[in-house]
């Protein structure tokens, strides 16, 4: 790399540097696992395997028997019998139901008082106490359920006393609420898929991260930049070059998740659910138009944040600190949930996060959308261009420390 130039005009050094350096990463291992593997495959295998784990456990938990521990089982056979016909299989009763629900010896456990057939038995209210840990979030599905069941046997029971006195059930129901509920199965995908945007920017960051350290602070610390920079050529060409080959394995490696996803998305039970999820060729298609800016921008990034570092290893730190910025807008979605506004989508990040999620709602993006989100990630991938570019710049890039 001591000549870029050599008999190839000047105009053909931007196309010479990126043939180059894609040739020479092309056998570098650690480029290629963390490229091509590490997260466009593992990142979509583990999310299938943990979203199916999870959802078999729930169906289990939901339609399975559930042994329920019941102290004071004998007082109230008329509702064991209800919380039998439920799938319910009432256990043997506990010395401290506190700790067992606690120790997660047990996810629920109904204590039934003992004057509960002397108050029933003279029409007066019962009740009975579910012991349960609202942190033991594995738990909720079985509290659910059997809440669900005492509560459908109180009604049951209340409504035959109203008649057994004359009087219509619906007297102690005068105002009822009928919830119409406007979701999809499609849009309801998005509770437990908006994890998605956050793995394509993570698989772009991934697949671009390690050559972008390797052609700035690698090649600084092998004194490889100096007899580069001292070439004939307008280093800002040289920066191009090597941009564009990040950007070509970010793009490679943004592909593989999207076809990894279309693959396995197909394993996810999400009809179980009530939950339709389409990640095929349009949802494709359309995720890798608002991405391809945003590869721009993350190379740019990698590149600049490395040009600050004067080793490989310091490079590696300060861009796994840059990783930790694609989690802002995840996060924001997540714990502050805002109606997305037009200008949002000029946002880098943001705007990819709120278009993938309308995506996944399958609402679909509106022309005006793409365009605002293109035009803000491509302006923020021009200043960090013209940014690096100065540091391209700088006689010092060259100096190893």
């Amino acid at each position: 790399m001591n000549n870029v130039t050599g008999k190839t005009p000047r105009s053909r050094a931007f196309l010479t540097v990126f043939l180059k350096e894609v040739k020479e990463n092309l056998r570098d291992r650690r480029t290629l696992i963390s490229a091509f593997l590490t997260g466009p495959l593992l990142g979509p295998l583990m999310f299938v395997m943990l979203i199916n784990f999870t959802l078999n456990r729930e169906l289990d938990k939901a339609e399975k028997p559930l042994p329920v521990p019941v102290i004071g089982a004998e007082y109230a056979p008329n509702l064991l019998d209800a919380l039998k016909a439920g799938g319910v299989v009432p256990g043997p009763a506990v010395a401290d139901p506190e700790q067992t629900v606690r120790k997660q010896d047990a996810d629920v456990v109904l204590r039934i008082a003992s004057n509960y057939g002397n108050a029933w038995r003279k029409g007066e209210p019962v009740q009975v106490e579910l012991f349960y840990d609202s942190s033991q979030r594995d738990a909720n599905t079985s509290v659910e359920r059997v809440s669900k069941l005492v509560e459908n046997y109180a009604r049951q029971q209340g409504a035959m006393r109203l008649v057994a006195r004359g009087m219509s059930p619906s007297t102690a129901w005068p105002l009822q609420v009928a919830r119409r509920d406007q979701a999809t199965p499609q849009s309801r995908a998005v509770l437990m898929f908006a994890i998605l945007p956050y793995f394509f920017v993570i698989t772009i960051f991934m697949g671009g991260m390690y050559l972008a350290i390797d052609l700035t602070a690698g090649e600084r610390e092998r004194q490889s930049l100096e007899p580069l920079f001292a070439n004939p050529v307008a280093r800002w060409k040289i920066l191009c070059g090597k941009l564009a080959a990040i950007s070509v394995f970010s793009t490679a490696s943004l592909l593989i998740t999207l076809l990894a996803f279309a693959v396995v998305g197909q394993f996810i039970p999400a009809e179980k659910i009530g939950m339709e999820l389409d990640l095929g060729l349009h949802f494709a298609a359309n995720v890798l138009l608002l991405m391809l800016p945003l590869v721009l921008l993350l190379s740019a990034l990698q590149s600049m944040v490395a040009a600050f570092a004067k080793s490989y290893r310091e490079a590696q730190t300060y861009i796994s600190l840059l990783m930790l910025v694609p989690i802002i807008p995840s996060a924001l979605l997540s714990f502050m949930p805002i109606k997305a506004q037009a200008w949002m989508y000029a946002i880098p990040l943001l705007g990819q996060n709120l278009g993938i999620m309308q995506l996944l709602r399958g609402a679909g993006v509106s022309a005006e959308q793409i365009g605002l989100c293109l035009l803000g990630s491509l302006a923020a991938a021009l200043i960090a261009l013209l940014a690096t570019i100065q540091l391209y710049r700088s006689e010092r890039l060259a100096i190893s420390a």
